[in-house]
């Protein structure tokens, strides 16, 4: 077959985008020139570009506008902005040369998806500087100021993680890891489902393919099942609502890989427990819905919806503890829906979602949906969305110059996934706060300096203290005294990032006072140890005492939390512990945790016992490589190293420890591998929930000690109401044997869940 040439290609993909355009939009004259004009902008300027695939750049810019259009739903603007996101980062024009042809929302939107140039970042003299947490700042600022920044941002990340099999392995991990901590939270909150789904999987397949493989052959295997349910279930639906007159359309689908490994992760079961596989979506269509006033329509939708759902449980059994009602409380991204569980006639739970056009509307193209009803009805006063009033509460946190940017996306990220609760005050006015919410973060919702003289509350008449967590619809009556102030320990006791900021404000002035002291104290101390002051002596200090700033620093000295003994230490002036030489053979059986938790085998005795079983590039031949203590790699585990002062943490690849340092800090990504050959035993655990009876100890005992020959470091059991709930630690010399082992335990009657830690 001949192939067709790139200008064709291109020419071709161009023509779709207008098309897509066509039939979403009326799109005038204008508009259509302006478009075009953009796209000729950008085929120039990329014109000696290519991507690592080996195609023309310009296929990349065309496939986010196409997404931005078909997937999101937003008009000719963000069509615009996509065909020229890249060229102020990429080429020589300038943003002054978009803003005089485009105006300045284009060229506003455009700054906001720029990465800021490394070479004008000034780094800081400690390890928290991360270039990455720089740029996401100016991302979520500029999102602030035109939602539809972060729109393009998601539409361009998904055509990345669309395209990233050309990039090498370790740039994989860094976009992946930069993807599930920041850019999948923020799908969330937008409503963004589809693009959600899609790059939660797309994410496995980097970070965890072998799992994403075996659970998608699982997913097609169960095909046949998926047909059997919609001839057994979805056919009496039909009848059923032709029967009573209701305009509809019926949607199924299956749950994706990764909310399947997410099931299974959570509640620790097997692919086969998973009972909510299958879903319908039913869609119902409300005859003049376009012409009726807002709270009309949401009454008569909310009426239609729930006749539905009594249709449904009336043919099929529900599952009574998964009831939803998203119509009555929408979720803080303004989803609408109801949700049940019903047993299908081949015995699988299906799971049922009842919704109108407009709340399908709003599932599918989440916030976004909002924004494009404002730029149609440009002249209608529209009521502020919760998005809306949560990017005006966020905009002062990130506008804030002294705070590290890693600290503020990290506040910012608490925000993306919080569910909401109803508080009602003394007077009945409701306080809409995050989940977890405590008396304290009340208190300071409703005014700094109740917050600031808090000593507790009356939650429903009962005296509770500042920490207790509130509960949807309690009324609290905040108690406060002249003498209380805020207190170190009460960081940990708030959630909401307004009580964060008052109480961090004012210990930060509190500490102010003690800076003088402070200061002058440590330049005594160095002055007699005749140690010059400078910055980056202070830095030094900073990082070595765990301080977030100076003032921090300067206060503990003040204060005699940091002493002069410890400072000694932090310039090597103390004299070390005597090392007990003839004790180091043994040391490893006592401190495997903190040498790397791998042991010599038996085979393997005559090896240096500090011999590592990774090999990282040769230029990092000198930094000493060892697994994380946090997700205990094995061998046979997909693993990546992290750089953190001359040394290599070794991490899986999926682990949450490793992903938030990919994301934040994509310099310190190093490519390792198993070393060949080496039979080392790996400190590992395992999770096991049973149901209690006698000899279960016995029986795992004997399965990990005499079936598959391996050393038990601990074992854990603990009883309740006849569950026993265990854990392992135990040394594996691989990914099978662990596997094999996790297969047999599975294996012993009345054993439930089996999990790795």
């Amino acid at each position: 077959m001949e192939e067709i040439p790139e200008e064709v290609l291109v020419k071709q993909k161009y023509d779709e985008l207008i098309a897509s355009c066509k039939a979403n939009y009326q799109l005038g004259r204008e508009d259509e020139n302006n478009i075009f004009r953009a796209f000729n902008i950008a085929y120039h300027a990329h014109a000696d570009t290519r991507r690592k695939s080996g195609e023309l750049y310009i296929f990349h810019p065309l496939a986010v506008a196409q997404i931005a259009v078909s997937e999101v739903g937003l008009g000719p603007i963000a069509v615009i902005c996509a065909l020229l996101h890249d060229v102020v980062e990429d080429t020589d024009i300038t943003l002054d040369t978009l803003r005089a042809i485009f105006g300045d929302r284009v060229a506003r939107i455009v700054d906001g998806v720029t990465k800021i140039d490394k070479a004008s970042m000034i780094a800081e003299q400690n390890e928290d500087f991360s270039s990455q947490a720089e740029n996401y700042r100016k991302i979520l600022l500029a999102m602030c100021d035109d939602a539809y920044v972060i729109f393009l941002k998601l539409c361009d990340r998904l055509h990345n993680m669309r395209t990233l099999g050309s990039m090498k392995d370790t740039k994989k991990l860094a976009i992946s890891s930069e993807t599930q901590y920041l850019y999948i939270p923020l799908a969330h909150r937008l409503g963004l489902y589809n693009i959600k789904t899609e790059l939660d999987d797309l994410v496995m397949q980097y970070t965890n393919p072998d799992k994403y493989a075996e659970i998608e052959s699982k997913i097609k295997k169960s095909v046949g099942t998926e047909l059997k349910l919609k001839e057994c279930f979805t056919a009496p639906i039909r009848d059923l609502l032709d029967k009573n007159g209701f305009h509809y359309t019926i949607k199924t689908r299956v749950k994706s890989v990764y909310s399947c490994w997410k099931k299974m992760q959570n509640k620790g079961v097997q692919f086969d427990e998973i009972f909510d596989l299958y879903a319908m979506r039913i869609i119902l269509d409300i005859p003049g819905g376009n012409e009726m006033m807002e709270a009309e329509l949401r009454k008569i939708e909310k009426e239609e919806c729930f006749k539905v759902f009594a249709l449904i449980t009336g043919l099929f059994r529900p599952q009574p503890t998964r009831f939803r009602d998203w119509i009555t409380t929408p979720k803080n991204n303004g989803y609408e829906s109801l949700h049940t569980t019903v047993m299908s006639p081949i015995g699988r739970w299906v799971e049922v979602q009842i919704r109108t056009t407009r709340m399908d509307s709003i599932a599918e193209k989440g916030m976004a949906a909002h924004f494009l009803y404002k730029e149609a009805h440009p002249d209608e006063v529209v009521q502020q969305t919760p998005l809306e009033q949560w990017l005006g509460q966020i905009r002062t946190s990130l506008e804030d110059p002294n705070k590290n940017a890693l600290d503020l996306v990290e506040e910012f990220k608490e925000t993306l996934y919080t569910k909401e609760i109803y508080i009602f005050t003394p007077k009945g006015e409701t306080i809409k706060l995050p989940s977890r919410s405590t008396v304290l973060d009340f208190a300071y919702a409703i005014h700094s300096e109740l917050g600031d003289h808090c000593i507790g509350a009356k939650v429903n008449a009962r005296v509770v203290p500042v920490g207790y967590r509130l509960h949807s619809g309690e009324q609290v009556q905040v108690l406060t005294s002249k003498k209380a102030s805020p207190a170190e320990e009460w960081l940990g006791e708030v959630q909401t990032p307004r009580a964060k900021e008052h109480i961090k404000d004012y210990l930060r002035n509190e500490k102010k006072q003690y800076y003088e002291e402070g200061e002058r104290k440590l330049h005594a101390f160095l002055d007699k140890s005749n140690i010059a002051v400078t910055p980056e002596r202070i830095a030094r200090m900073r990082l070595f005492f765990n301080s977030d700033s100076d003032i921090d620093l300067y206060y503990r000295i003040a204060t005699g939390n940091i002493t002069e003994e410890a400072m000694k230490q932090c310039f090597h002036l103390s004299r070390s512990k005597p090392q007990l030489l003839f004790l180091q053979p043994y040391q490893q059986l006592f401190d495997g945790d903190q040498r790397g938790d791998h042991l010599p085998s038996a085979q393997g005795q005559h090896k240096s016992i500090t011999t590592s079983p990774f090999l990282a590039d040769t230029k990092y031949d000198n930094f000493e490589t060892q697994p994380a203590p946090c997700c205990k790699p094995v061998q046979g585990d997909r693993v990546v190293g992290i750089v953190s002062n001359e040394r290599i943490m070794v991490h899986r690849t999926n682990c949450p420890t490793a992903i938030h340092e990919m994301s934040t800090h994509e310099d310190r990504i190093v490519r390792v591998r198993w070393r060949p050959g080496e039979k080392i035993a790996f400190l590992t655990g395992i999770t096991i929930t049973a149901i209690d009876r006698k000899g279960l100890l016995q029986q795992l005992t004997r399965i990990i000690s005499e079936d598959m020959d391996l050393n038990m470091r601990a074992i854990t059991l603990e009883t309740s109401e006849g569950v026993v709930h265990g854990l392992i630690m135990l040394y594996v010399h691989n990914l099978g044997s662990l596997d094999q082992l996790i297969k047999s335990i599975r294996g012993i009657d009345g054993v439930e869940q089996v999990q790795r830690v």
